[in-house]
């Protein structure tokens, strides 16, 4: 139950950044990521003043192609994981209870309220 992110170096998630801005708007490269422009944008400029880690590890799963072993459906990309943290509790089909359940206390878990 532990993050593989590939094999970099501290700055490559913010190379990975500016590269995929290159070659798209900061607005797409914010849709792939989870975050909104204003937040790429501030990151980029070394201005944003929230979790830096978590706009890592969303970059490392939505641009690098990192992966998490979750408890519930296995192997799946970072963001994927992200993306089911995120989400708040709803009983609408067995597996999203049991994802919600898990990922309160999942070693992968990015968010800081662990208990909601």
């Amino acid at each position: 139950m532990t993050a593989r992110a590939p094999q970099t170096q501290q700055g490559d998630w913010l190379q990975a950044l500016r590269d995929a801005c290159a070659g798209m708007s900061q607005r797409e490269v914010g849709e792939l990521i989870g975050y909104s422009e204003s937040v790429v944008s501030q990151v980029l400029s070394g201005k944003y003043r929230g979790d830096i880690k978590r706009v890592r590890a969303a970059v490392e799963g939505g641009l690098m192609g990192a992966t998490v072993d979750c408890p519930v459906l296995g192997v799946i990309p970072r963001q994927r994981c992200i993306e089911h943290q995120r989400r708040p509790f709803a009983a609408t089909n067995p597996t999203r209870v049991q994802l919600w359940r898990a990922c309160r206390t999942c070693p992968n878990r990015t968010t800081e309220d662990k208990d909601t």
